[in-house]
């Protein structure tokens, strides 16, 4: 599913118009997506976690070859996955 695809999806469970769901689906990921960059948590109980975690320098080996590489250090975004999701997903949920 693409984002278009799940803008129409928005559109139909929630009974807006394709552009109110647009509307909300881009404001809900430009605060995701602020929040991460403050370096602070959003949490959706049940759902899951998205959260920032720091990754140190490392010297990396290249695949197929023993040339080595200096990766920097740099921060990356997480998502850890919440319990109703986890469920869902591995179909265990009930319904």
């Amino acid at each position: 599913m693409n984002k278009a695809e799940f803008i129409d999806a928005i559109a139909a469970k929630a009974g807006l118009s394709k552009k109110d769901a647009k509307g909300a689906v881009d404001a809900v990921l430009e605060t995701i997506t602020e929040t991460l960059v403050k370096r602070e948590t959003v949490s959706f109980i049940g759902f899951g976690t998205f959260s920032t975690a720091d990754r140190a320098a490392r010297t990396a080996k290249v695949p197929g070859t023993d040339r080595t590489v200096d990766v920097p250090a740099t921060t990356v975004a997480k998502f850890k996955v919440g319990k109703s999701l986890k469920e869902a997903v591995s179909g265990k949920s009930k319904k």
